[in-house]
């Protein structure tokens, strides 16, 4: 691969990017995207698809097995440094040390991240006024809430001024109002000061609010990649829910009807080319079963029902319950 076609310009661009571990598995194979400068990026799939990888790849910590990865036209593999030295990162698990200040976390990420000692307390105050964090920078961590915490860690990752931010779910465990505050900063981070950011996600809503672009990786490959109104425009038709009154554990529909996408024993979601059309159908079909519908209602495919068609599984299905919770028990026990 003539690693002069690339163009400088792309903030991420792969090429045939392939990462194979020991023992012949294939974590990533042959995948090719790049990520606009100033663009919100979304990388989503299942566990087990090759994000994680991806991640590893992009941030220097493994190196491709075949194909090239350029962070805003350098290579990753030449120049690791370099690439490092322009990424800011903020992992899913805790990253703060809650028995320090705001401040004095700030502080040992620039020293860590070779902030000249000149600029030190210029880039923490500006970190910490953009994240609203600068009345409690001389509070114990321990002492924050979940959302302020989250906050912290996204303002420790900019003391260093990244071109690009990779944020690792940035509002897991966080609740609703403090996953809107964190969402607005990751906004005002794009328009106000251009910064890349790519985004790993279970939540769909945060994928569809925050991300110009989505990828979708599944076995390592990329599945689907588009914009948000792309991806929901290429299921297609739209999405009927039935709910039974009585549990049923095995449905096949008619082809005319429509396709399930998901059921379990008392919910059905069927991909249909026209949910009015489909509806008499569906009802019709389930009384000459002599099963009781409950409710039946029409909708057009979200985020979720693309993640369904092209992973074949629910994302919210995928994360952990204790990895949702690790962050508020945490939060909980040291207040």
């Amino acid at each position: 691969m003539d690693s002069s076609n690339f163009e400088n310009t792309k903030a991420i661009e792969t090429k045939n990017l392939t990462k194979i571990y020991h023992g012949g598995i294939r974590a990533v194979d042959d995948v090719t995207f790049l990520v606009q400068p100033g663009e919100i990026f979304g990388l989503l799939g299942p566990n087990g698809a090759g994000k994680t990888t991806m991640i590893k790849m992009i941030v220097t910590l493994a190196r491709p097995t075949t194909g090239n990865l350029r962070v805003f036209g350098i290579d990753a593999s030449k120049s690791p440094e370099t690439v490092r030295n322009m990424l800011g990162y903020v992992p899913q698990s805790i990253s703060v040390d809650t028995d320090l200040t705001g401040y004095e976390n700030l502080l040992i990420f620039s020293k860590l991240s070779y902030v000249d000692k000149k600029q030190r307390n210029g880039r923490i105050k500006d970190a910490l006024e953009y994240m609203g964090l600068t009345d409690r920078a001389k509070d114990l961590v321990k002492h924050y809430s979940g959302g302020m915490m989250r906050r912290l860690e996204i303002a420790q990752a900019l003391v260093n001024r990244p071109r690009i931010l990779l944020l690792d779910e940035p509002s897991i465990g966080l609740d609703p109002a403090s996953k809107m505050h964190v969402w607005e900063s990751i906004k005002q981070l794009k328009e106000k000061f251009g910064t890349t950011i790519l985004i790993t996600t279970h939540d769909m809503s945060e994928a569809d609010e925050l991300c110009d672009r989505i990828a979708i990786m599944s076995d390592g490959k990329i599945a689907a990649l588009g914009s948000p109104i792309e991806l929901k425009k290429s299921v297609g038709g739209d999405v009927v829910t039935v709910n039974l009154t009585v549990a049923y554990p095995s449905i096949t529909f008619p082809k005319e009807i429509g396709t399930i996408m998901h059921s379990n024993e008392k919910s059905i979601q069927i991909l249909a080319e026209n949910g009015e059309i489909a509806i008499p159908l569906v009802s019709n079909f389930f009384r000459d079963q002599k099963i009781a519908i409950d409710s039946i209602s029409i909708n057009k495919p979200n985020l979720d029902d693309v993640f369904m068609k092209y992973a074949k599984r629910r994302l919210h299905e995928e994360i952990s319950p204790h990895a949702t919770s690790a962050r508020r028990d945490f939060v909980r026990h040291t207040r």
